[in-house]
């Protein structure tokens, strides 16, 4: 009996199905980018600690991926479906790759164009969607992650003008920078905090790089600095009061992460099926074991379902009506799946998973960080929590 053609996990579950014709149009433009110009350099960026991200800033913007979900000013206007593919694709990538896009997208840029004026959207969107303008978002500090309310970056009026003061910690984009979204207290409690549109190049701002990592060592993590850092009042984002404004910025970021954590799931798998196919074990291709298929039918049966539940969220995100607790099942549940396929995948791949060669243990130190970040895993349980029994547990 003639064996069947191997099928990629994806196929499987059939996930095409899912998309239209632009969308899968959309995906296949972003992965021909990955490949060409990202996957043949990453393993030496995250070994080296260092990316070339101006450059890749302007392909990016080239290719049209920066805001492409918002409208206007030089964005494509796309739908979130193609967003979070595009997301998808980056991730297979690199985490970082996606780091980068989506910090300038759904924080910074998204920031700016939902609660920013009208002059300060024409000054910064065009450039920013081009790549020329990198952009970099300030919320969270060295002692304030999870509870952003109590933040101690302050901002006091001088006459007509506000000066800065304060430090964020783990900003990606920090010291590459033009542009920073910087969050501080105007007053004693959260509802005083609003958001400032900062130029890196303002006296008292400084941007030391965060080096040491062991994850997403191919981004750009930073430290901001502000010291009596003098903006004019037109420095304000004058429509965001409160957390309402950086908590809104965060939830964009968080949908781009549940489509994009199974990019890097995608990837590892990929690859693991690859490897098992040509290695052989006591005269065996390690596929054949019942061990290696049970592996990888459990993980290829987690990323199928984290691929069925990410486009149900942005088809309700592009019909406004994707609330942020639901946000928080897609990111707690695709990155928790992904990390553990990345994991996995390792296993089988022995002493070769633990090598640069092949891009698992890589691809599993990034989803470490996007556990945690926009929210780690007890946070976004805690938010599904609540939402379940409707008693507030954060405290």
């Amino acid at each position: 009996m003639t064996a069947k053609k191997a099928q990629t996990s994806l196929e499987l579950i059939g996930v095409d199905t899912l998309l239209s014709e632009d969308e899968r149009d959309i995906a296949a433009v972003v992965r021909r980018f990955v490949e060409d110009r990202v996957k043949p350099g990453v393993a030496d960026w995250f070994e080296k600690a260092t990316v070339p991200a101006r450059e890749l800033s302007l392909e990016l913007g080239t290719l049209g991926v920066l805001g492409m979900h918002l409208d206007g000013y030089g964005c494509a206007g796309m739908s979130a479906t193609s967003y979070g593919l595009a997301c998808l694709e980056l991730e297979a990538g690199d985490s970082g790759l996606r780091s980068l896009v989506s910090v300038q997208g759904s924080l910074a840029m998204y920031a700016i164009h939902h609660w920013g004026s009208e002059e300060q959207r024409n000054e910064w969107l065009p450039s920013m969607a081009e790549g020329r303008v990198i952009g970099c978002f300030g919320l969270t500090e060295p002692d304030f992650g999870s509870n952003p309310g109590e933040m101690r970056t302050s901002a006091r009026q001088d006459g007509t003008d506000w000066i800065l003061n304060g430090s964020k910690m783990w900003i990606t984009n920090g010291s590459i920078a033009d542009v920073a979204i910087v969050w501080a207290r105007t007053g004693d409690d959260a509802r005083s905090i609003r958001g400032f549109v900062v130029p890196t190049g303002t006296p008292g701002f400084s941007a030391p790089e965060i080096t040491g990592k062991l994850s997403l060592r191919a981004s750009v993590t930073s430290e901001l600095v502000l010291e009596d850092v003098r903006l004019p009042e037109s420095a304000m984002l004058p429509y965001a009061e409160g957390l309402r404004g950086p908590l809104s910025c965060l939830n964009e970021a968080r949908f781009g992460i549940v489509f994009g954590a199974l990019g890097a799931a995608r990837d590892c798998l990929d690859s693991t099926l690859s490897y098992a196919a040509d290695r052989e074990l006591y005269n065996r291709p390690l596929a054949a074991f019942q061990a290696t298929q049970i592996k990888l039918a459990d993980m290829s049966v987690e990323l199928g379902k984290g691929m069925l539940l990410a486009p149900h969220l942005s088809r309700m995100k592009d019909r406004g009506i994707l609330d942020p607790q639901q946000v928080s099942i897609g990111k707690l549940n695709n990155v928790r799946e992904s990390l553990e396929i990345a994991r996995t995948c390792r296993t089988l791949l022995g002493a070769n998973g633990i090598s640069l060669e092949y891009p698992v243990l890589r691809h599993a130190n990034n989803l470490e960080s996007v556990l945690t970040y926009e929210g780690t895993s007890e946070v976004h349980q805690l938010i599904i929590g609540q939402a379940l029994t409707g008693e507030q547990a954060f405290k």
